[in-house]
């Protein structure tokens, strides 16, 4: 099976592996003291610390191996081939609900770094897949549960 590419920012690269780097030297060894400790209780076998210190521990385990395949197969998005003349992963884009009159910017990002709410919607999201590759002017529609929401893109930024 292919990996698929995760797109990130520089900014977003350098916070995944400050938290790779955490997760690794501190998160690691606070749970191994968990474990340590919840052993010196002795039996095991109903030793609820113990079983709540395994469990943390294979999340953490989880969550290191999967921000270590996100790095292994990021794409940094460059900053410098971000166009405003059609909306690209990096873009920042302002748009308006055509229904309600309002107005919105958002930066597209990869799913990685999406964050709805600071305004970074992911290249995958509805939206975001609706609005890579049109140019200002353009009307977008989107399809959700209720039905279609058109927006216009109003401006690209970097």
């Amino acid at each position: 099976m292919a990996e698929r590419e995760v797109f990130l920012t520089v900014n977003g690269l350098a916070k995944l592996e400050e938290e790779l780097d955490i997760l690794k030297s501190v998160k690691r060894k606070e749970v191994a003291d968990k474990i340590k400790q919840a052993l010196s209780f002795g039996d095991i076998s109903e030793n609820s610390e113990y079983d709540q210190a395994k469990t943390e521990q294979a999340q953490l385990e989880e969550r290191i191996a999967k921000l270590e395949n996100m790095l292994r197969n990021a794409k940094i998005i460059d900053e410098d081939e971000i166009t405003t003349d059609k909306v690209s992963i990096g873009s920042k884009v302002l748009v308006k609900d055509l229904e309600y009159d309002e107005e919105m910017e958002y930066v597209i990002v990869g799913s990685a770094e999406a964050d709805p709410y600071e305004g970074r919607i992911s290249n995958e999201s509805p939206l975001g897949r609706a609005l890579l590759g049109h140019g200002i002017g353009e009307i977008v529609e989107v399809n959700v549960p209720d039905g279609v929401i058109k927006y216009e893109i109003l401006k690209i930024t970097r």
